[in-house]
């Protein structure tokens, strides 16, 4: 029996959803019972062989793309998957460079292939019918209303306005100027996201709160791999008040980093626990990170191929399945904030509060 929602509660329940009954999460449920009606259980031949296509910025940009390599070592050693092979998007490359690379995978016999980012979902949904016993993931795939799905294609998406609600209310909670930061790679659907809930937790935990946004490029992937951009972006909103920064900016958060090490302020991490990967310099000004569990999604469609059900259709990993959420490394969060934190968590699992999606 295959899974369409293998992580399941994302789905599930219109309660455990990041918005009330009738919306996302009847989009999500329309869009797998599609793919349930015309979709046969994907087939793989042999062992499972992965293949790995990183966004840009690629393995070691401490952030997006470690988090996916993260879950594919912890498949290397639990699930005992033996082949592996790692490509790297480069900057503004055109889409058949994309889907060359996905098809090399194919051709190799790497009959598991992932592509790490929303820019891989076009190549992704071109090169699967022509490989109908390889099982495609994509993180960050295309949004569940799109009615044209592939039967062999898992799209794994996350809830990140609800992360950035906590780190929001969090950065609301501490800060000591009342002005808050936000700094987005580039300006799209997906990272206004972290915007829409980073602004709304900071609302709810002190309406007063005054939140400044700003994006490294309006539409050129380069702003997740430009660290110079993102510190001049944090430096613009350190210069008008703000004491706290949040990023959504990929490699472009070192920048980040580094201006709140200048500005003797304060900045929050995105995707991964950045304080574990920061320098000893920028360690004490990471208050908290935005989680998102990459890591969870590569490892959790690697292992459904390994147990024969690959998954197939829309999953959004939320607070509720730990699918995202935010990390206390480095003790900067206080106890009381800690505790309002999982209140609103508490809230949103529950369906109490609703995070907006847009800005």
């Amino acid at each position: 029996m295959r899974r369409l929602a293998k992580y399941g509660v994302a789905v599930a329940t219109c309660g455990l959803i990041l918005s009330a009954c009738g919306t996302a999460a009847d989009d999500e449920d329309n869009a797998n019972d599609e793919v349930e009606a015309k979709c046969d259980p994907v087939q793989i031949e042999g062992d499972v062989k992965v293949g790995l296509a990183y966004d840009v910025g690629g393995r070691g940009d401490q952030s997006f793309n470690d988090s996916a390599y993260a879950g594919l070592e912890r498949a290397q050693t639990e699930l005992g998957i033996a082949e592996v092979t790692e490509g790297e998007a480069a900057q503004d490359e055109p889409e058949e460079v994309r889907e060359e690379r996905l098809r090399t995978f194919a051709d190799a016999g790497h009959n598991v292939i992932v592509g790490v980012g929303f820019a891989y979902s076009t190549a992704i949904d071109t090169v699967a019918p022509e490989y109908p016993n390889v099982s495609f993931g994509v993180i960050d795939g295309f949004d569940p209303t799109e009615d044209d799905v592939n039967c062999n294609v898992a799209y794994l998406g996350f809830a990140e306005h609800e992360g950035s609600y906590l780190v929001g209310a969090a950065a609301a909670l501490q800060s000591e100027t009342g002005q808050l930061g936000f700094v987005g790679g580039v300006n799209n659907p997906l990272i206004q996201k972290f915007e829409a809930g980073f602004e709304a937790g900071a609302k709810a935990a002190d309406p007063d709160v005054e939140v400044t946004s700003t994006y490294i490029e309006e539409k050129d992937t380069k702003g997740f791999q430009d660290p110079a951009g993102g510190k001049a972006a944090a430096q613009g909103l350190y210069s008008e008040g703000a004491d706290i920064v949040f990023h959504a900016a990929g490699a472009s958060g070192s920048g980040v980093f580094d201006a709140a090490v200048e500005a003797d302020m304060l900045a929050i991490g995105v995707d991964s626990d950045q304080f574990l990967t920061a320098s000893e310099a920028q360690k004490p000004r990471i208050l908290t990170s935005m989680l998102k569990r990459v890591d969870t999604a590569t490892f959790g469609f690697i292992e459904s191929a390994v147990n024969g059900e690959p998954d197939q259709g829309f999953t959004t990993f939320t607070l509720a399945d730990e699918g995202v959420g935010y990390s206390e490394s480095g003790g900067f969060l206080t106890p009381e904030t800690i505790a309002e934190l999982e209140k609103y968590k508490a809230d949103i699992i529950s369906g109490d509060v609703e995070v907006p999606t847009e800005p």
